[in-house]
C-alpha cells in the first residue's frame, strides 16, 4: 500500500492523518451487478468519498484496476469513469506485487479457478456468490485461503439493506416474541428472449455454464436465516425449469438446462420452519421483488428491500372463513411501516467498505469464504433434495483452521 501524507493540520500545524492508497483488481465489471454495484457504487464511491477510515486514523482510499476479457468493453469503462488501469490479462494483472484485493463477480463458472489464482499470488480475495459450482471445490477455496493467510470476504449484500435493517431492530427488540415462521418470495418475471429481450444474462439458463435460481439464490437466503434466526437443520426442495425454451443475446433460440425456479421448506435449529419460493417465473403481486414475512406470538412483519412493515398482536384483526359473503376487512391496510432511523446506505458499499477496513488493520473478515461454502452447501443439498425427493439434514461444516494474517 502506497501511504501519502494529507494537507490536514492540527492547530499547532503537525500533520494527523495519513491517506494509503490501496490497489483493488475488479474482475467482471463489464456484467451489470459488477459495473453498477461494485464498482460505480462501491469503489469508485468509496473513493469519491476519501476512502474509508482505520482504527488509526489512516484513511485507507481504493484504487481500482479493472479487469475482463473484453478489452473494448472494459476500455470504454475506463475511460467513462476516469480510471488509469485496465487489462485482459489476468496473469499480469495477479503478478503486480501493488495489487493487494482480487475481486471477483464473473460467471459462476470462472470463479473457482481464478479465486484460486488470486489465492496462489497472495492476495486479498473478496467476492461473489456462489464461490463455486459444488461445496467441494467451495471448501477447497476456504482452505487455501486459510492455508495462505490471505483475509477474505464473500458478498453478503442482503444483510445491509434497508429493509433487513429494519427487520433485524425488531427481532433484536423482541417484537416478535417467540418467533413460529418465515416466509421468503423472491422473484419476477424474466422475459424469454422471444420478442422481448431477456433481463437476465442467457448463462443464468445454462447448467453447463453455473446457471440456475438454486445456486444463485440459496446461497443468499442461508445467510439471511442464519444470521436473523439462526443455524439451519434441515430441508426439503424441488427445482423446476418452467420455461425449457429461451432466445439469447443473439436472438438465439436455446434450451434452458438450469432451473429457474427452486421452492424449498427450511427447517431451523430453533424450530423456526421456513418457505422459501424463489423464481424467475412469476410475475410480483407484493411491495418488492423480495419479502420476507415474519410471524411470531407477539407479532408479525413484512420485510422487503427497503421497506418494513409490522401488525402487533394488540391489532391483529380476526377473520372468519365465510365465502358467501364479501370480506370486510382490508388486509394491507391494517399493517403499519416501520420509521427509518438513521440513513442506511447501499449494502453492496457497506460490505465493501467494512471488507477494506478488515484489510487495512489485517483483521480476518466475518464473512469469509467458508461462509460462502455454507451457501453452496444449502444449494447442493437443495439439489440433492429435488433430484431424490427426500428430507435432507444440513450437516454442521469444519471451518478450517487461519493462519496468520499476511
Amino acid at each position: 500500500m502506497l501511504r501519502v501524507d494529507l494537507a490536514d493540520h492540527n492547530h499547532e500545524g503537525e500533520s494527523n492523518m495519513s491517506q494509503t492508497v490501496i490497489k483493488v483488481a475488479l474482475n467482471g465489471v463489464t456484467g451489470r451487478m459488477g459495473y453498477r454495484q461494485h464498482l460505480v457504487r462501491s469503489i469508485l464511491a468509496i473513493r469519491e468519498q476519501g476512502g474509508v477510515t482505520l482504527a488509526d486514523g489512516t484513511r485507507l482510499v481504493p484504487e481500482p484496476v479493472l479487469v475482463g476479457r473484453n478489452a473494448d468493453r472494459v476500455e470504454a469503462i475506463a475511460k467513462r469513469h476516469g480510471i488509469e488501469h485496465w487489462s485482459t490479462d489476468l496473469d499480469s494483472v495477479l503478478a503486480d506485487p501493488e495489487i493487494e484485493i482480487y475481486f471477483d463477480s464473473q460467471v459462476t463458472s470462472a470463479r473457482e479457478t481464478a479465486l484460486t489464482q488470486a489465492i496462489a499470488a497472495g492476495k486479498h480475495i473478496y467476492t461473489e456468490k456462489p464461490t463455486a459450482d459444488g461445496l467441494d471445490a467451495a471448501l477447497g477455496l476456504a482452505q487455501a485461503a486459510a492455508s495462505a493467510g490471505v483475509i477474505n470476504g464473500v458478498v453478503q449484500d442482503k444483510l445491509f439493506l434497508p429493509g433487513i435493517v429494519k427487520l433485524r431492530r425488531l427481532i433484536k427488540t423482541g417484537f416478535f416474541g417467540r418467533i413460529l415462521s418465515v416466509r421468503l418470495e423472491f422473484g419476477y418475471w424474466v422475459f424469454d428472449g422471444e420478442h422481448i429481450p431477456a433481463q437476465r444474462p442467457s448463462w443464468n439458463y445454462r447448467a453447463q455454464d453455473g446457471g440456475g435460481i438454486t445456486l444463485d439464490m440459496l446461497p443468499h437466503w442461508r445467510y439471511l436465516l442464519e444470521d436473523l434466526f439462526g443455524p439451519v437443520s434441515a430441508l426439503y426442495a424441488r427445482q423446476a425449469t418452467h420455461m425449457p425454451v429461451r432466445w439469447d443475446e443473439n436472438d438465439k433460440r436455446y434450451d434452458a438446462t438450469a432451473d429457474d425456479s427452486c421452492y424449498a421448506i427450511v427447517e431451523l435449529a430453533s424450530g423456526v420452519v421456513a418457505s422459501l419460493n424463489s423464481s424467475w417465473s412469476v410475475r410480483v403481486n407484493r411491495r418488492e421483488l423480495l419479502e420476507l414475512q415474519v410471524d411470531g406470538t407477539n407479532g408479525s412483519a413484512v420485510a422487503g428491500l427497503r421497506e418494513c412493515s409490522v401488525q402487533p398482536a394488540a391489532v391483529t384483526p380476526m377473520p372468519v372463513w365465510n365465502p358467501d359473503l364479501p370480506d370486510a376487512n382490508h388486509y394491507l391496510t391494517q399493517w403499519s411501516d416501520v420509521p427509518e432511523i438513521g440513513v442506511v446506505d447501499n449494502a453492496f458499499k457497506t460490505q465493501w467498505e467494512s471488507f477494506l477496513v478488515h484489510v487495512g488493520e489485517r483483521r480476518q473478515f466475518h464473512w469469509d469464504l467458508m461462509e460462502g461454502a455454507k451457501g453452496v452447501q444449502l444449494a447442493e443439498l437443495a439439489q440433492e433434495s429435488s433430484a431424490n425427493g427426500h428430507r435432507v439434514l444440513v450437516p454442521e461444516l469444519v471451518v478450517p483452521e487461519f493462519e496468520a494474517v499476511r
